[in-house]
């Protein structure tokens, strides 16, 4: 008999954190530039810790996950153009409040230095007053404001908010 409280004491600590669990999405967000550039944005759910990205180094760029985005054709924008091809999304740490959004070429292997030169910085304005993003949330949207008929990038992780200007 105390063998089987055993057992089920057992069994409810390691079906607890099962219970309380909750799920994280893969998404992907399919759209169309006006150019007719084709964009593909993958990213997961993650919970935001922001941590990391407090923790970075002023220059540093920071990815959280390694979210992507493929450009099916060369986007152009006042201040960078972006060839076609795939990117992990990230960001730049200028200050403590002061971001910008960036794309590295390709896929980032984990603990290497990146090459900086090869970053893509993107327009951006980072706003610390939206709120916190429990879960990591990209999405591509009209601009506003100085962005106003831009196609931009946004990303909300944490109380980090950024939007890229895309094309």
């Amino acid at each position: 008999m105390k063998m089987n409280r055993i057992a089920a004491l057992a069994f409810v600590f390691a079906a607890a954190p099962l219970a309380f669990a909750h799920p994280h999405f893969n998404k992907t967000i399919t759209a169309k530039l006006p150019s007719g550039a084709e964009v593909t944005i993958t990213y997961n759910t993650t919970p935001s810790n922001e941590m990391h990205a407090q923790n970075a180094k002023v220059g540093e760029f920071v990815t959280p996950r390694r979210p992507t985005i493929k450009l099916s054709a060369e986007v152009k924008t006042d201040k960078v153009t972006i060839p076609a091809g795939e990117y992990t999304i990230g960001v730049i740490k200028n200050g403590d409040k002061d971001w910008t959004m960036a794309l590295y070429p390709g896929a980032p292997a984990r603990g290497v230095s990146l090459d900086m030169t090869k970053v893509l910085k993107l327009d951006s304005m980072f706003d610390g007053g939206k709120g916190v993003a429990e879960h990591m949330l990209i999405d591509l949207t009209p601009g506003h404001g100085k962005f106003e008929g831009k196609a931009v990038l946004t990303l909300h992780f944490g109380g980090l908010f950024l939007a890229g200007v895309l094309a």
